[in-house]
């Protein structure tokens, strides 16, 4: 079997990689009958040499390749026919942007497995960059308050080495009295505790948050069943809430009426309540100041998220009372970072967790007859057709969704 690491192509370019060089040769070790070529890529966060340095080969060969290796959306113009393909390809929700990615990888009679459904038989996500997503959101978070209140200025996390260069910086400056929210504690929420946990801040109860005042900054983390609560007044909890979400309402305006910054790491399901909405943030006791949306549904459930920002500039305004995006430096403004890839600023940490996952988890699927059905479920096309789970997208590929 042999693999290919495909050259990032979509625009910016992605500095992530499946397999860094030390996780290939760890899997050249397990499975002897792997063969893993490497195309050349100046943007990589990992250099080609790094790969020859281990006796990887490094070549413009994936046409020899059985399966290629690719984080982002592969260009139409870049897809090789009759190849099994993994990558994100942001589809499954019917993207209307990657319609035709999708279409041309039915033409060309492409099996493209999706990163985003690789799943445990009882569907847990076995591979993901959440954590790191986690990470540089949180330090982009208070960047931007610090920003915004023209307090502190930190370096761009895409300056940093690793997370450690992250938490270095993070130590360095004062936070004023100031009350941060957390939301979700998957892997996105866990990664940015992280950081907070590393700036020393302090943890505390959803109690103390709503009703005390500290001399020193500290956070709350709260999931779904904190900041939702039962339209019938009946006590609810996680398993009910995820069961029954069109039962529940948003009960999240009582932190915002005493956070100063909020980091988003949540996950949101269909019929969940939003948030927080338009309305809720013209509250004249909404609070909040700065908005770190990890989780960066636009228009969706974290209302003053209008429209996804860029590493190049990832902090715009929005005015509560206009509705509209504005200069996050006008008083009336809540800045708002949503920068929708954010792993990407911390390539390296970021393709080694995720590779770490992808060898464990993905590759010996190739060599035991796929036992656990890991390749089975995140397949999304094969002969040229969508297979049984993705058979609900057929009316988008159609174009009649």
């Amino acid at each position: 079997m042999k693999f290919g690491i495909i050259r990032e192509g979509k625009n910016p370019p992605d500095k992530r990689v499946v397999l860094p060089p030390a996780l290939c040769q760890t899997v050249i070790e397990k499975h002897p009958k792997a063969q893993i070529i490497v195309k050349p890529s100046s943007v990589r966060a990992f250099v080609d040499q790094e790969y020859r340095d281990i006796g990887i080969e490094v070549a413009d060969k994936m046409a020899e390749c059985d399966v290629l290796l690719g984080v982002k959306e592969v260009p139409i113009k870049d897809l090789i026919p009759n190849k099994k393909y993994f990558f994100f390809s942001h589809t499954i929700k019917k993207q209307p942007y990657n319609r035709d990615l999708l279409r041309a990888i039915l033409q060309k009679n492409i099996e493209l497995y999706d990163h985003e459904v690789i799943t445990s038989p009882r569907g847990m996500r076995l591979v993901a960059f959440g954590r790191y997503a986690g990470i540089v959101g949180a330090y982009n978070g208070v960047r931007a308050y610090g920003l915004k209140s023209s307090l502190f200025e930190l370096p761009k996390a895409e300056a940093l080495k690793d997370q450690q260069a992250l938490i270095a910086e993070l130590r360095k400056i004062k936070l004023p009295n100031i009350k941060v929210l957390l939301t979700g504690k998957g892997r996105v929420g866990s990664g940015a505790k992280e950081m907070l946990d590393g700036m020393n801040l302090k943890k505390v109860t959803v109690d103390e948050f709503l009703h005390r005042t500290f001399d020193e900054p500290v956070y709350c983390q709260i999931d779904a069943s904190e900041y939702n609560k039962r339209k019938d007044g009946v006590r609810g909890n996680k398993a009910d809430f995820f069961a029954n979400p069109e039962e529940y309402r948003s009960d999240f305006l009582r932190f915002a009426k005493v956070a100063n910054l909020y980091i988003a790491g949540h996950f949101y399901g269909d019929g969940a309540p939003y948030l927080y909405t338009r309305e809720d943030v013209r509250h004249p006791e909404f609070n909040i100041k700065v908005v770190a949306d990890i989780s960066c549904d636009i228009d969706g459930p974290v209302a003053t998220t209008i429209r996804a920002s860029t590493i190049a500039k990832p902090i715009y305004g929005y005015h509560p009372e206009k509705e509209k995006e504005v200069d996050y430096m006008n008083k009336e403004a809540i800045a708002v970072m949503a920068v929708d890839n954010l792993p990407a600023e911390l390539p390296r940490d970021a393709s080694n967790g995720f590779g770490e996952a992808f060898s464990k988890h993905v590759i010996p699927a190739f060599f035991n007859g796929d036992k656990d059905g890991i390749l089975e479920r995140a397949q999304m096309t094969k002969n040229g057709k969508l297979t049984k789970n993705y058979k609900y997208l057929q009316d988008y590929v159609d174009g009649k969704e």
